[in-house]
């Protein structure tokens, strides 16, 4: 089992201390975002996770835990979202260089194969256009050559849930051309500081160009760090058409985040405070607890590592 932590909100941002102890204690509740009265039991011993995947912009309360949990024997990797916007579309995030200082001290205590940058979403206006977006890229490769061995690119998808919070940023979606253009030369620059660089989430072929589909929850990378192939691995059906993200439970919980970016889909308007006053470390669920109406439900699980021996 592929554990993701989490796409619903930042765990080691805001959460940290939370997902530790739910470690120590094998196993953690998950309320159902769908049917809010299902709630599913999911075993975390590490015979039973394959990995856990983190979803970030800024891991630094957790780096201090990062080692015990290293310990532990659970197999671990970061998907590090890092963009050049200011407070009006990041609003609670730690400025650029601060993260950038923050991602550098998490590749040297992970390495940096358990890091990927994810530049993620490109947004584009009249003014931050392709010719910013290029400088900025630039900017950011630079300073994290060294640091990481890929990059996943993907595009703002116009979701309606965000329309109202963007609409005085004046952005729009660019056309399969636009986007080609500005990848071609993310591409050309991230390979320059020894970075692949991966498209997530989007239809458009830019193979020909030598950037590839990537998986954020990526089966063969975790085969990487883990050291052993796995197998049985399916697509994620929950997740877009174009995404090719491999099978995972995620255990976090929406309209926590407190970073408030604009252009998040995981966040409902002045839902996340509310929310986040209800966080108990020691609760087996984040940010909410058991109700009497509620119906628990153990998730089976299964490890899915083969013998085959890989090497870093």
């Amino acid at each position: 089992m592929i554990v993701s932590a989490s796409r619903r909100t930042d765990i080691p941002a805001f959460y940290g201390q939370w997902m530790l102890n739910r470690l120590k204690a094998g196993e953690v509740l998950v309320r159902n975002p769908m049917q809010s009265k299902q709630v599913s039991r999911i075993i975390l011993l590490p015979e039973h996770v394959d990995a856990l995947v983190f979803w970030t912009k800024n891991p630094e309360p957790f780096l201090a835990l990062l080692p015990e949990i290293d310990a532990m024997g659970y197999s671990s990797y970061f998907l590090f979202t890092l963009t050049p916007y200011d407070f009006r579309l990041e609003p609670g995030v730690p400025r650029r260089e601060a993260r950038i200082e923050v991602f550098r001290k998490l590749s040297s205590l992970a390495g940096r194969v358990r890091v990927v940058w994810r530049y993620d979403p490109v947004i584009l206006t009249e003014t931050m256009n392709a010719a910013w977006h290029a400088s900025s890229f630039a900017l950011l490769a630079e300073a994290l050559e060294g640091y990481t061995e890929r990059c996943i690119i993907s595009f703002l998808d116009d979701y309606r849930k965000i329309r109202n919070r963007m609409r005085d940023i004046g952005y729009f979606i660019p056309g399969v051309d636009e986007m080609e253009e500005l990848a071609v030369r993310f591409s050309g620059t991230a390979g320059k500081h020894g970075i692949g660089l991966y498209t997530c989430g989007h239809d458009i072929d830019l193979s020909h160009c030598g950037i590839m589909h990537s998986h954020c929850v990526d089966n063969e990378l975790i085969g990487r760090i883990c050291g052993r192939k796995l197998i049985g691995i399916r697509k994620d059906r929950g997740q877009r058409k174009a995404c090719g993200c491999a099978e995972s439970r995620d255990i976090g919980s929406y309209d926590t985040c407190m970073h408030g970016c604009r252009y998040c889909y995981a966040v409902s308007n002045r839902a996340a405070s509310r929310n986040a006053a209800l966080y108990d470390p020691l609760s087996p669920m984040l940010c909410d607890s058991i109700r009497d109406d509620d119906l628990v439900a153990c998730v089976p699980v299964q490890k899915r590592v083969a013998a085959d021996l890989f090497l870093l």
